[in-house]
């Protein structure tokens, strides 16, 4: 019984968890839209942040979180 009660436990944290990234896009400092993708079956969603802060331009590309 012990053994069931610690697999539903688990399972449960399993599904629980994010599963999904939100990440932001932008242009010339400005944002251009915000959307929920998947997570990386392997690594973070900051792995999928390519974000360059040009001077006097702004931001530009992508920042997940």
């Amino acid at each position: 019984m012990k053994k069931v009660f610690l697999t539903l436990a688990w399972v449960a944290c399993l599904s629980s968890c994010k599963k999904t990234c939100n990440c932001t896009t932008y242009s010339a400092g400005q944002t251009v839209q915000t959307q929920e993708v998947d997570m990386p079956s392997s690594g973070k969603c900051a792995d999928m942040t390519n974000v360059q802060d040009i001077p006097g331009i702004g931001k530009t590309g992508v920042e997940c979180k």
